[in-house]
């Protein structure tokens, strides 16, 4: 099978992800001395300057990681929660009945840099200044602006200059666009993290101590007060067409921290797949492979019609599980041992038929009736219409309907020779999405976009909840050894492109990289997480590389078939371990993604 670069293979160290910088970062690490948590660390700081439209200092970040001396798999929780003031009235009191997508009012708690730097200190073995020594450079000394960043600058820039001239400060250098492959430089970013290195180094003590303190000045020191003082002083114009301050303050910074979890789990076809808690999709991929494990995938044939039909049916009764019964688990009570269940998904996959379901049907795990939300726009009971009207910027800026791809977030895979192996989908803190903080260089996460204003959902809006997000990186073990780590960027599409990856290799039997470079698909069916919540019934996007025979099969049986270029969907990554080898492959879609490793 032809791929587009071959599957690394080593046994010393590999690392995927997103950016070529990041990953030749990550390996840097590896080469002097460093293990896959620093690995991962350093390399998720260099996303964060290098990928901006993508992701950010204020953004938020799930991990995945096996460490080889816990022999366990755990999740590293770096999504910010709602902060205390804001609730469900509060903004019903405002006039909204939806979050808006951008500004103030969906800022929750940054957790990207409390995740980050738990991880260095529970597993890791540099400092906070060597992790940070390489995103500062490329924030002080300038990188090559990425083609896809100089696009979305010019699609806001007459908002920063109108609306946001923090922003139009840092991002509009000179008050132009910069042009794609400039030297872009972020000097106010260098410094605040150079002033959290001074904070750390003078605090002493322990490399853990000193970690820290490096923490204590983001949640407790002077990045949690310039953040609170903006939030509170400043009015921003957002998706409502209204200025709003924000509700996000210092003490809402203070009072949150990382946390560290067990992993929602599946067993398929001798392989257990971990996923995070239902406060992210994660579990919906696990669903999916709940619904399929009694069809024979191998015998379907990977891209055809039958495989692609099934798939896709699949994850449109997983995903509406998602919409009824997703939220944080320490705000609402999420079924996830039913909706795993073995009789639940038999009877579940019953409803798979010959023909393409137009509707978002939701089951009652446990004899409980799902509850939906209203969907802004819809056109029927299933809630599966069209909302119009987003602002530019709005919502995670990810691809659309056609297949045009805005950006969206970023991914990471790293192992090491030691056996840690670590998956990690940094997001949110977008530059288009939240005004530039003054004084630090960055911009809020908005994910509480993704809450519902309306009461009595899985999701609602609450204080102190995490939003459930998309962000849903993967690990799998094999007869419950470490075996593979692996995500995309993407939102929706996420579990949706990753969960075929992971069928391509299982069942289609092909190395990584032949899974990342198959012809790809995925369905907008279901309502997006994001505003303004949009959704089209029955489609289907398909790169034009499958058969033409399949796609005229797919359309017979009602799907709504679009095809759009034929290197334009997913953007995995992965590495893996087996038969005493480290492998690593990256997505060549997108024209930026690498792996690296020996």
């Amino acid at each position: 099978m032809f791929t587009t670069r071959p599957e690394l293979v080593g046994d010393f160290g590999m690392v995927a992800s997103t950016h070529w910088l990041a990953s030749a970062t990550g390996m840097s690490v590896l080469e002097r001395g460093g293990n896959a948590a620093d690995a991962a660390v350093a390399a998720g700081f260099v996303l964060q300057v290098v990928e901006p439209h993508l992701n950010g200092p204020g953004g938020d970040v799930p991990i995945l990681l096996w460490d080889p001396k816990d022999e366990k798999v755990s999740v590293v929780c770096g999504q910010g929660v709602a902060p205390a003031a804001a609730t469900g009235e509060a903004l019903s009191a405002l006039g909204l009945d939806v979050v808006p997508g951008t500004g103030f009012l969906p800022n929750v708690v940054p957790g990207s840099f409390g995740a980050w730097l738990l991880l260095l200190e529970r597993w890791g073995t540099w400092s906070v200044a060597d992790v940070l020594a390489p995103a500062i450079r490329y924030a002080d000394k300038g990188h090559p602006l990425l083609g896809r960043v100089s696009s979305a600058l010019e699609t806001v820039a007459d908002m920063f200059r109108t609306h946001w001239p923090t922003s139009a400060a840092t991002w509009l250098p000179g008050g132009t666009v910069p042009r794609a492959g400039s030297r872009f430089t972020n000097p106010v970013l260098a410094a605040t993290y150079r002033r959290v290195v001074d904070e750390s180094e003078a605090a002493g003590g322990s490399r853990e101590h000193r970690i820290r303190a490096a923490r204590d000045a983001w949640y407790r020191g002077f990045v949690a007060e310039a953040i609170g003082a903006y939030c509170r002083t400043t009015e921003v114009m957002d998706t409502s067409g209204t200025p709003h301050r924000g509700l996000l303050t210092a003490d809402d910074l203070a009072a949150w921290h990382p946390t560290v979890e067990d992993p929602v789990t599946f067993d398929y076809h001798g392989h257990t797949v971990c996923k995070t808690g239902p406060w992210g999709q994660g579990p919906v991929f696990l669903q999916q492979l709940a619904l399929l494990d009694g069809y024979d995938l191998t015998a379907m044939g990977a891209g055809s019609a039958d495989w692609v039909h099934t798939v896709v049916e699949a994850g449109k009764l997983a995903f509406a599980d998602r919409e009824a019964w997703y939220g944080d688990p320490r705000f609402t009570d999420v079924p996830v041992t039913a909706l795993l269940s073995p009789g639940y998904n038999e009877e579940r996959a019953k409803l798979i038929g010959d023909g393409a379901s137009l509707e978002l049907r939701p089951g009652a795990p446990d004899g409980r009736a799902p509850r939906l939300p209203h969907y802004p726009g819809a056109q029927d009971g299933a809630g599966a219409g069209t909302a119009r009207g987003a602002a530019a910027g709005a919502g995670e800026p990810t691809v659309d309907a056609s297949g045009e791809v805005r950006g969206d977030t970023c991914h990471l895979d790293v192992a090491d020779s030691s056996g840690m192996m670590i998956s990690a989908t940094p997001s949110g803190g977008w530059l288009q999405s939240s005004p530039t903080v003054p004084g630090l260089g960055f911009c809020l996460s908005t994910r509480g976009q993704m809450f519902w204003v309306e009461q009595g959902l899985a999701n609602s809006l609450r204080p102190g909840a995490r939003p459930r997000t998309t962000l849903t990186p993967s690990f799998a073990l094999k007869d419950g050894r470490p075996w593979l780590a692996f995500g995309t960027p993407g939102g929706d599409f996420q579990d949706q492109w990753t969960l075929h990856f992971f069928l391509n290799v299982v069942h289609g039997g092909m190395n990584l990289q032949e899974a990342i470079d198959f012809p790809e698909f995925h369905t907008t069916h279901m309502p997006n997480s994001f505003y303004p919540r949009d959704a089209h019934p029955g489609h289907v996007l398909l790169e034009d590389r499958h058969d033409p025979e399949a796609v005229a099969e797919l359309r017979r049986r009602g799907h709504i078939v679009t095809t759009g270029d034929g290197w334009s969907l997913g953007h995995v990554s992965a590495v893996a371990r087996e038969d005493g080898w480290l492998r690593a492959a990256a997505n060549p879609r997108g024209m930026q993604g690498y792996a690296v490793g020996r």
